[in-house]
């Protein structure tokens, strides 16, 4: 179960700050509309929801911090393989590879910067305009993010050493579809005999 979770790591947490920035946003959509509503207003007009447009903002970022390990995980990075492309056999395996270390050696020294610039930060009295909180809690992303990336990275390099393929987007697969038309061709099956019976 945990093997599942780390596996999946930037899905469960892309998922949950997609969630909560819906829900968010949401909310505050709904408390604009409700202050211009006669009889209504006198109440939500007292509630202060300033600060859901600045928590969505800090989770975005967050997102897209966790959004690159995912993509490095999953091969649908940015990446320009012209070079690549055109080389075969061992060049082109040894560029892959020089361009996946490469990433992590980058990677590993944001997160160091990062993890640098997120202890100086805590110790300032910094916070954010509307929720009050810390900023180094914000900042937070940029150390964790970057070392999860650097860790994507070396899995992806290590598979990739002992013989696996890169990993690589199949922007015509749909991933849960495959299964939905087996379960669907099952039930048409199965309503099928049921009426012949």
């Amino acid at each position: 179960m945990i093997n599942r979770i780390l596996n999946h790591l930037e899905e469960w947490l892309i998922a949950f700050l997609i969630g909560a920035a819906t829900l968010v946003i949401f909310a505050a959509v709904v408390h604009r509309f409700l202050c211009g509503v006669p009889w209504i207003q006198d109440y939500t007009v007292r509630l202060n929801v300033s600060w859901a447009q600045e928590l969505c903002i800090f989770m975005f970022v967050w997102m897209a911090k966790f959004g690159a390990a995912y993509g490095v995980r999953t091969g649908i990075h940015v990446g320009v393989d012209v070079i690549v492309r055109k080389l075969t056999g061992k060049p082109q395996r040894a560029l892959i590879l020089f361009g996946l270390l490469a990433g992590a050696l980058f990677t590993g020294t944001v997160a160091s910067l990062g993890a640098n610039f997120v202890w100086h930060m805590s110790q300032t009295e910094q916070t954010s305009a509307d929720l009050e909180v810390p900023m180094w809690w914000v900042y937070l992303c940029v150390p964790l993010g970057s070392s999860l990336m650097c860790l994507r990275f070396l899995q992806v390099a290590w598979a990739f050493a002992h013989g696996a393929e890169l990993p690589h987007h199949d922007h015509g697969h749909v991933e849960g579809v495959d299964d939905f038309q087996v379960d669907e061709s099952a039930a048409v099956a199965g309503a099928a005999k049921a009426g012949r019976a």
